[in-house]
């Protein structure tokens, strides 16, 4: 494994010096053994390695702090600036990353819960150096602690809310080796920041969760994918590492190249093993059939950081402290609010709690985004309902990754819908029919309507929104038309139609 992860080295300081010419396929192609097509088409794949250079955030959080403007300014003064989807950073906006990825332009981090030891996850709480709970976990054993997340209901908090009991117990059973743990740390989802915050803040607490899950699965490897405008988390990580006190685990961390969908767990699997990230068809899952082939263990960054907590405490008391679903979330919060950041709350809040956890809102709220892109628009009518799994489901809506933007009468939801069009247009990987065409008709369709006013360029929406729900592989193309879909639903008036 040490000498696939040297040649991945290699490869990608060729292509960071060369850039896609052809002498850099060649030169790939004769270290990976990989025919120069081959090596062209994954390449060509990743936009940071197509598009190098400084970067402005087009997420919606981004936009309506005027990063449109902040665009047009940068360019004013020579070079190239490459317009992108959201960059992670939505309580800082509008932002901009310099040719190493790393911010030029950016206000101050976010806020975040005060200190209290109570809480799982507890971003200003101070680092446990000692690894207490592998220590406790080593105790307990392997059944044990699965028996433990079990009971405490944890749900995986990357925006599928699977039972993650279920996929370490299903890992475990697996007779098949090696094993591998794989950390999900492509934190993409427009409006969302919260794994940012735990690598930043809490960077031991992670380590010692995918400790924890490598000694119960019986892993061989652990992997990290971060991200890859997250140099700074990759290297605050690597720091928690070289710390020491997990000197007995394989660690091995893997940058991101900037692609949306190597969110999804098939795609990230397919991106590490040096292919284009594009999610594979289910059955066989990872826990059977994952990286190199093997059962794989894939939990997203806040999952982990919930395991420790859970091993010591217990099961009970996590999931004693959720509302309505069991344990604490990290909410992330952004648009119209007073002091966008990320906030610990027992899962089931509702809008208005969170909000005022960060200062109230600003203007007038008309709407809001509960997970992210990928959950639509709400009305403030559902502004004291919770927001959990199953009951924004009854709404027509998702949790998801629990990235909350709140928009206020200074939005023009058809606007905003098409804002959200054109980031799932791009980030579509373009291996399904259904969501490769109908991402770029939907982003038509209100292309249309905004150009001449004429609701019926919107027609056909509902029936588009259908077919690729229905036909997608994976889970983009499944909401890609759910912003224009939910804000022509709810906000009618927006798209000159009388309610």
């Amino acid at each position: 494994m040490e000498k696939k992860d040297s040649k991945r080295r290699e490869v990608l300081q060729t292509l960071s010096g060369q850039g896609l010419s052809r002498e850099a396929m060649a030169r790939v192609a004769e270290l990976t053994g990989v025919p120069e097509a081959d090596v062209y088409g994954a390449a060509t794949f990743y936009t940071l390695l197509t598009d190098p250079g400084p970067r402005v955030c087009q997420g919606l959080s981004c936009k309506l702090e005027g990063a449109d403007e902040l665009a047009t300014k940068l360019e004013s003064q020579g070079g190239t600036i490459h317009r992108v989807s959201c960059l992670g950073q939505c309580d800082r906006a509008p932002v901009s990353l310099g040719e190493d990825l790393r911010l030029d332009v950016a206000g101050p981090r976010g806020g975040i819960t005060p200190d209290d030891p109570e809480l799982p996850m507890n971003l200003a709480g101070a680092e446990d150096t000692e690894y207490l709970a592998l220590a406790r976990a080593r105790e307990m054993g392997p059944e044990a602690v699965i028996e433990a997340l079990e009971v405490s209901g944890l749900q995986g908090r990357g925006g599928a809310g699977f039972p993650a009991s279920i996929k370490w117990r299903a890992v475990l059973r697996e007779t098949a080796t090696p094993k591998y743990v794989v950390c999900n740390a492509d934190e993409g989802e427009p409006g969302t920041f919260k794994d940012r915050e735990i690598m930043l803040r809490r960077p031991h607490l992670m380590l010692e969760a995918l400790a924890i899950a490598a000694f119960v699965t019986g892993a061989e490897s652990i992997y990290i994918y971060v991200r890859g405008e997250f140099p700074e988390e990759t290297e605050c990580l690597e720091r928690a590492l070289a710390a020491g006190g997990l000197e007995d685990f394989d660690f091995r961390f893997i940058e991101g190249h900037g692609a949306y969908i190597c969110g999804e767990e098939t795609a990230l699997i397919e991106s590490i093993e040096g292919r284009r990230g594009m999610p594979r068809l289910k059955p066989p899952y990872p826990t059977q059939h994952g990286l190199w082939g093997k059962p794989t263990l894939m939990n997203n960054v806040e999952t982990l950081a919930c395991v420790p907590d859970i091993v010591v405490r217990g099961g009970q008391r996590f999931r004693d402290m959720g509302r309505t679903e069991p344990g604490s979330k990290l909410y992330c919060l952004s648009g119209h609010v007073v002091k966008p950041g990320v906030y610990e709350l027992p899962l089931g809040v509702s809008l208005n709690e969170l909000v005022e956890a960060g200062g109230g809102y600003v203007g007038t709220p008309i709407g809001f985004s509960p997970g992210g892109a990928s959950s639509g628009v709400l009305p403030m009518s559902l502004a004291d309902e919770p927001m959990d799994f199953k009951g924004l489901l009854e709404h027509g809506s998702m949790l998801g990754s629990a990235g909350v933007v709140v928009l206020n009468d200074t939005v023009d939801m058809a606007e905003m819908a098409q804002i959200q069009a054109v980031f799932f247009e791009d980030e579509s990987c373009g291996q399904c029919a259904p969501c490769r065409i109908g991402a770029r008709l939907v982003r038509q369709a209100l292309d249309r309507y905004l150009e001449n006013g004429d609701p019926s360029a919107l027609e056909h929406l509902d029936d588009l929104a259908w077919e690729m729900d229905e036909g997608s592989i994976c889970g983009l193309g499944m909401v890609a038309a759910e912003p224009a879909v939910s804000a022509l639903k709810h906000f009618p008036g927006h798209f000159g139609i009388r309610s």
